[in-house]
């Protein structure tokens, strides 16, 4: 029997064992990881069978859910849970997770859907709990890497409300939401891997 053709993003093969040697790190002692944005899905069936100390809580806006499902579906793991629907300028699930991690996501978000994003952190995220983010940004507006500034244009091109978020106007709005950015880790292809932590 033939296996169906799942969805792909041909990213993921690239950055996943770099994501994923931060995560193993980052992840220690973590029990309850809600990732927002799950895209296809390739990021975590791939990850949460190397975490199996913890339960992976996928999440999509409900156009792009069923590829989510699909990758899923192939690839199961005992703790990678059914995705949920979530929209991050809407109403969140009630969850209580002691991390939240996105993947190149902040970068497609409209500006005003990121700050919505930081504001509703508190609502999942339990004290202590840490936020990681991976994707590109830009520090003191300038670029990491000259492929980011083609990138960033051809973002805006696509949509002039996406874009390479600066860094400092990250921050700003997750100490609005009582976060502190505790890492910075350089990652391969211009890329980084930012942790944000609550006060305990």
């Amino acid at each position: 029997m033939t296996e169906p053709k799942l969805p792909d993003a041909p990213s993921t093969a690239r950055n996943r064992e770099p994501i994923l040697r931060e995560l193993q790190r980052l992840l220690k002692h973590s029990r309850r990881v809600l990732e927002v944005g799950s895209g296809t899905g390739q990021h975590a069936v791939y990850f949460a069978p190397k975490l199996p100390h913890l339960s992976w809580q996928t999440s999509e806006r409900a156009q792009n859910i069923e590829e989510v499902r699909a990758w899923l579906a192939h690839h199961p793991a005992d703790n990678l849970a059914a995705p949920l629907e979530l929209d991050v300028t809407g109403q969140w699930p009630e969850l209580a997770v002691d991390t939240v991690f996105t993947s190149n996501t902040l970068h497609i978000m409209p500006a005003a859907a990121v700050e919505i994003f930081f504001r509703k952190l508190p609502q999942v995220l339990q004290p202590a709990g840490q936020l990681i983010v991976y994707g590109p940004v830009k520090i003191n507006g300038e670029y990491i890497g000259p492929g980011n500034a083609g990138f960033d244009e051809w973002l805006k091109e696509q949509d002039p409300l996406r874009g390479i978020r600066d860094l400092e106007w990250l921050d700003t709005l997750a100490a609005d939401a009582g976060l502190t950015r505790t890492e910075n880790n350089f990652l391969p292809a211009n890329n980084q891997l930012l942790v944000w932590h609550k006060a305990g």
